[in-house]
């Protein structure tokens, strides 16, 4: 008989046992379930809801079943449905009566949405390690190639020089706030959902705030109703983690650009690429193109689950049951991801010549011929005008705004000096461009200290 079955008159049908059941998903809670029931047990006790004795014996009953657990050495049944009630039934088989006392004053409404913030609550902080650690690569790697020339691009098109290093420190910027995301999710789902009960709480003298405690949240749930009905963090870290891979979907975009002939800024190390079956010079970008691909996964979760959502009365339904999968697979997904692309970024080999190629066609130095003219007394409008004409000029002439000849610079404007080709020097672009956050050596060396702060601060809270 089931658990819950005192009501029924006969056994649910099988097929609706294999529909109904979430234990081939949920069994991944089993950590955060059992813990749960630990706490709850504790405070039934100090209580005196049920003997002391029977919460001892239900407390080593439950570290018993999870050592079992962690050691491959139990095996939970869809007979039983849920993480819940397979915990519950190999707790009352190995203790006895005392057993069944460990579900008073609790309902698997408040039981589940326990066990899920606690787990969101646990992977967020995996994925933000996983995020610090990009983050030191890009440090890194950005450290070596401040004075690395590359194009900036808008509309894929050359516009104006950056160095590399001002390139990575862009990501590390928005990785930056990817993990304030994170964290800032964090903070407003750890309030405590048990005691909720069903939907009403419980007419027993439950100790909220110990359970609370005992569980590493700052404070009980302030609605029963709200407890055990709203999934709004679960969908909020899916948000989080669909940003986060939009971020790493778009350096993977980069990624297989720069590895491309058409490019070749970078090459991929031999580890983390692949070959064609049939073209032998082929070296693939599969790492970032399945990067690419998995963001639409984890987008797919986040939408799947606000639509399972948006239409459910107060307070819980079976449609919640629909929450855990989307989520573990969006986790599961990010953390895969993210260790892969940094360990490829890490080993890729930077072609700093191609990159200054590249960075010398495009005329990416016309706004600095402009400002040139600016600052020798034209304005603006006017200086855009004329340097437009001396583009359109080179572009005749098969040559670069540098490769003009005074005599030719000074035909569109006697403004021009000898002083207008350190102007014109890309090097010199870059490195004059020493505004706040700038690529200017000075700037990117001050970016760079700031994420490693960023870093070192929750480095140092975690230990």
């Amino acid at each position: 008989m089931k658990l819950w079955g005192g009501r029924f008159g006969k056994d649910t049908d099988a097929l609706v046992n294999e529909f109904n059941a979430s234990i081939q998903f949920d069994q991944r809670l089993y950590a955060a379930d059992i813990h749960g029931s630990i706490v709850h047990a504790e405070m039934l006790g100090h209580q005196g809801i049920i003997p002391k004795e029977d919460a001892d014996a239900i407390i080593a009953g439950l570290k018993g079943i999870l050592a079992d657990a962690e050691a491959g050495k139990i095996e939970f049944t869809p007979e039983n449905e849920d993480i819940h009630m397979n915990v519950e039934a190999l707790l009352t088989a190995r203790i006895g009566n005392a057993g069944k006392r460990l579900h008073t004053a609790r309902s698997r409404n408040d039981q589940v949405a326990l066990d899920f913030r606690m787990y969101v609550r646990s992977e967020i902080g995996t994925v933000i390690d996983c995020v610090l650690e990009l983050e030191k690569v890009l440090c890194r790697r950005a450290r070596e190639y401040q004075t690395a020339v590359m194009p900036g691009y808008t509309h894929l098109q050359r516009a104006q020089p950056v160095s590399f290093a001002h390139h990575l420190l862009a990501y590390a910027a928005m990785f930056r706030r990817d993990v304030t995301r994170l964290e800032d999710c964090q903070k407003r789902l750890n309030e405590c959902p048990l005691g909720s009960g069903a939907l009403a709480g419980t007419t027993y003298p439950i100790d909220r705030w110990r359970t609370a405690e005992g569980l590493g949240f700052d404070a009980p749930m302030g609605n029963s109703l709200d407890g055990v009905s709203d999934r709004d963090y679960a969908l909020e870290v899916l948000s989080d983690l669909s940003i986060l891979m939009t971020h790493l979907s778009r350096f993977a975009e980069e990624v297989i650009l720069w590895c491309s002939w058409e490019f070749k800024f970078i090459e991929l190390d031999d580890a983390y690429a692949t070959g064609s079956s049939i073209m032998p010079q082929k070296k693939n970008p599969d790492v970032a193109e399945l990067v690419r691909g998995k963001t639409g996964r984890v987008y797919g979760s986040l939408i799947g689950l606000l639509t399972a959502m948006k239409g459910l009365p107060l307070a819980y339904n079976k449609d919640m049951q629909e929450d855990k999968e989307p989520v573990f697979d969006a986790f599961d997904t990010v953390e895969i991801c993210l260790p892969v692309f940094a360990a490829m970024l890490d080993t890729m080999r930077v072609l700093p010549e191609n990159m200054r190629r590249a960075a010398g066609r495009g005329f990416i130095n016309a706004t600095d011929c402009a400002d040139y003219l600016t600052k020798k007394g034209m304005p603006f409008r006017d200086a855009y005008t004329i340097t437009g004409r001396l583009v359109a000029a080179c572009t005749e002439k098969g040559k670069t705004l540098e490769e003009l000849t005074l005599e030719e610079l000074r035909e569109a404007s006697e403004l021009f000096e000898e002083d207008v080709y350190d102007a014109l020097n890309l090097e010199n672009c870059m490195a004059l461009r020493s505004s706040y956050g700038g690529p200017a050596v000075n700037e990117t060396t001050r970016q760079i200290e700031e994420i490693e702060a960023f870093i070192a601060a929750r480095e140092e809270k975690e230990a």
